[in-house]
C-alpha cells in the first residue's frame, strides 16, 4: 500500500461501511499542539487507520502512529530522542446522544462526530500522540549530563529546639 498523506477529517460511519484502510503521514508541522512542546521531531508522522463493524454493530476506528521527537531532559536540559509509538481504538458517537454511551464496550474510547458525522483525525492522531509523551522525559542515570554528586543539594543539619506551644496550657493545669 503506498503512503500518502491522511486526510483531516473523516467520516467514520461511511468508511466502515466500506472496510476502508489508510495508511500514510501527517506532516508533524500540522500538528501545532504536540509540535510545541517538542525541540525536534521529524518531517513526518506515520498513520495506519482501520475502519470497520464490531460484531455490536458499533463503527471502529482502530489505528496506530508512529514518530521520532526530540524532547528536553528533566534533568540536565539536553535534547534527548524519544520513539513515539500509539495505538488506539474508537468508536464514534453523535453529539449529544449519551444514552448510546451506555452499550460500549470499555475496550473503545469515545469520539464526538460534528454536526457533519465527521470527526478530526488529524486531531486524534494528535492527542494519542500527546498522551505518549513521557511525563518527565530523563535520560539514564549512566548517560546524562549531569552527575549524581551535582544531584545533591546539601545537607540537612540537626533540628532546631521549638518551643511546646502547649506548655501554658500546662502551667494552667498545674493551677
Amino acid at each position: 500500500m503506498q503512503k500518502l498523506k491522511m486526510p483531516v477529517t473523516l467520516d467514520p460511519v461511511k468508511a466502515a461501511q466500506k472496510r476502508s484502510e489508510y495508511e500514510g503521514f501527517y506532516a508533524s508541522e500540522t500538528l501545532t499542539r504536540l509540535h510545541e512542546s517538542l525541540l525536534t521531531s521529524q518531517d513526518q508522522v506515520a498513520v495506519r487507520i482501520e475502519c470497520s463493524t464490531d460484531q455490536q454493530g458499533l463503527t471502529v476506528l482502530q489505528g496506530s502512529a508512529s514518530c521520532e521527537v526530540s524532547v528536553s531532559c528533566e534533568r540536565c536540559g539536553q535534547a534527548m530522542d524519544v520513539s513515539l509509538d500509539c495505538n488506539f481504538a474508537y468508536t464514534p458517537v453523535k453529539l449529544g446522544n449519551e444514552a448510546a454511551l451506555d452499550n460500549i464496550p470499555e475496550c473503545y474510547d469515545v469520539i464526538e462526530r460534528d454536526e457533519h458525522g465527521e470527526i478530526n483525525l488529524r486531531q486524534l492522531v494528535e492527542d494519542e500522540l500527546i498522551l505518549t509523551l513521557p511525563l518527565f522525559p530523563m535520560h539514564d542515570e549512566a548517560a546524562c549530563a549531569v552527575d549524581n554528586a551535582a544531584m545533591s543539594f546539601g545537607d540537612i543539619g540537626p533540628e532546631t529546639e521549638k518551643p511546646n506551644p502547649f506548655a501554658i496550657l500546662q502551667k494552667l493545669k498545674k493551677k
